[in-house]
């Protein structure tokens, strides 16, 4: 698996090997041995699974709060997005700062996500499932949002309105988040 750093410390892009013949391919998308190799200890006790129909479909930005605060893993199965995380952490020299990639099936590009960032999407196509571990249990009194357009992220809806749902469309500007996470 090849571990690529970003310029947000934590932040990591993780490309599994694939092995192919014509039959298609076989990857191994995690592996909690490579990962300790490298330095990352997390321990992923939940997965995930999210479809998204439309293409412009935008999702976050989202956080799980302490006690609660989830690392998360997130994959493309089918189709295309472009992923986002952004440093929450309080103190931290990258405080604000976004990294964003395109995962899709074919790239087999992962995006793992710290405690401490948030997270969102928006899908770049059509019939978009996304796969993502997490370390921590949903936590619905932890759940949290910050509103999408509010940090200059450059989401490539190529001048669409995205399609939210009523809590991302409600969320609050970053100006006004009180981060719950330190550097």
């Amino acid at each position: 698996m090849q571990i690529d750093t970003t310029p947000l410390e934590g932040v990591l892009v993780l490309t599994p090997k694939r092995f192919g013949d014509d039959r298609g391919f076989f990857s191994e998308t995690y592996s909690r041995k490579q990962l300790a190799e490298a330095g990352v200890g997390m321990e992923f006790v939940q997965d995930n699974l999210s479809r998204s129909e439309r293409a412009g479909t935008l999702r976050g930005l989202h956080f799980q709060s302490p006690p609660h605060a989830q690392d998360k893993l997130v994959r493309c199965n089918t189709g295309a997005l472009w992923d986002v995380a952004v440093d929450a952490r309080t103190g931290s020299p990258t405080y604000g700062q976004w990294f964003g990639i395109e995962l899709t099936d074919e790239n087999g590009k992962q995006l793992l996500v710290p405690k401490g960032f948030l997270h969102g999407f928006v899908t770049l196509t059509d019939g978009v499932e996304i796969a993502y571990k997490c370390s921590d249990y949903y936590a619905p009194d932890c759940d949290g949002a910050v509103r999408w357009d509010s940090l200059g992220i450059d989401w490539p809806l190529d001048g669409r309105e995205p399609v939210l749902s009523g809590k991302d469309a409600a969320a609050q500007p970053f100006s006004d988040f009180q981060s719950p996470f330190e550097a």
